[in-house]
């Protein structure tokens, strides 16, 4: 079969991941054609992985040629009219987290969407193994009902992360950890536990000179009854990312950082249990590890068949308005419902509605109440 022609747009870091996984398969994509605004970092990324057309503006590359699959590796801000702009050429879109900066901004990706120029979002740790595997015993009720969960995103960024212009600003990137970060561990919880039915949150600039939240905490009620504690976080110095499920008859739980493999994974038996519990988690062993290029192969292989790639616009909404609903619930104090979000909402507009409550207050500038470096 042909390879698939794929352009990526944006050629920071998160470009190179693309590039490099890309590069394992080329019986399934060829890099054909790169974009960036700043021609020395467009050349020296399409030299280091041989990108033969390569161009500083997104409507010249569409207008010239018209790949199969575009990757937005843009900053936030960029994604809206980027995605549409792709769709309306005809390109399936593969947009890197947060796929919008609003809810608004999504559902206007979506009604870009035709029924050839698929929209999918990078959460690229849905499509581990043991992810995939959890899933299907949730399906099947092996483990029993889910009773209580953990989703903690636990990292550290120094001030000097925030140098980056488009970086802390909630008309550019949207949000804090709870937006860019913890975003990652919220959607392989909802990808496991199902839909979400209300939450109540608090969000706090605790340390960083940033105008979104550097912490974030939260309760989140499921459709089933199950309760989950989630923690978004850049102020902390021992860095996790931890997922715990609690079921009726086993614990599941996933530690790691930036990516997980089958050693990551824990099962613990309730007791008088212990032989089926093993017997059904081994079934999910050598199923691989999660990254980018395990959602590549699903994209490909959904593209091949005809069918809408993972992950879905409907299952990316699902995560995005969970992260919208923390904000409205710690920045008004109230509960907030699924769905209870529309267009009459200011948080449906942005991430931060009407304004967050310390927007007229001096950022902190630095580990100062701790004598810290500045």
């Amino acid at each position: 079969m042909t390879p698939y022609e794929v352009a990526i747009v944006g050629t920071g870091g998160i470009a190179a991941i693309h590039a490099r996984d890309l590069a394992t398969m080329p019986e399934r994509a060829r890099i054909v054609a790169a974009v960036d605004i700043d021609p020395g970092r467009l050349e020296a990324f399409a030299d280091q992985w041989d990108v033969p057309l390569r161009f500083t503006d997104l409507d010249h590359m569409l207008d010239q040629c018209r790949p199969d699959v575009v990757h937005l590796c843009t900053p936030p801000g960029l994604h809206r009219p980027q995605a549409i702009a792709c769709l309306d050429a005809g390109s399936t879109v593969l947009c890197e987290k947060p796929p919008a900066l609003s809810l608004a901004e999504f559902d206007a990706i979506v009604a870009a969407q035709t029924d050839t120029a698929h929209f999918a979002t990078v959460f690229q740790h849905r499509f581990g193994g043991y992810a995939r595997h959890l899933r299907e015993l949730v399906r099947t009720g092996r483990f029993g009902r889910c009773m209580a969960a953990v989703c903690n995103t636990l990292w550290f960024r120094p001030d000097e992360y925030f140098a980056v212009p488009w970086r802390g600003r909630w008309d550019v990137e949207g949000g804090g950890p709870t937006m860019g970060h913890g975003i990652h561990q919220m959607d392989l919880m909802l990808s496991i536990l199902g839909p979400w039915r209300e939450v109540v949150a608090v969000a706090d600039r605790r340390a960083r000179p940033t105008g979104t939240e550097d912490f974030s905490a939260a309760l989140v009620t499921f459709d089933d009854g199950t309760v989950a504690t989630v923690i978004n976080s850049l102020l902390s110095p021992r860095e996790t990312s931890y997922l715990r499920f609690d079921f009726e008859i086993a614990t599941v739980e996933l530690e790691h950082l930036y990516g997980y493999d089958d050693s990551n994974w824990t099962v613990t038996p309730l007791p008088g249990h212990e032989e089926e519990v093993r017997a059904a988690w081994a079934e999910g062993a050598g199923g691989g590890a999660s990254g980018h290029a395990a959602q590549f192969h699903a994209l490909f292989d959904a593209l091949n068949a005809g069918v809408v790639p993972d992950v879905t616009v409907q299952d990316a909404r699902d995560t995005l308005e969970l992260v919208t609903a923390i904000y409205a619930s710690a920045f008004t104090g109230e509960r907030i419902r699924r769905g209870q979000i529309g267009p009459d909402s200011p948080f449906y507009q942005r991430m931060d509605g009407s304004g967050a409550p310390w927007a007229n207050t001096e950022a902190p500038s630095a580990l100062t109440a701790a004598g810290g470096r500045s």
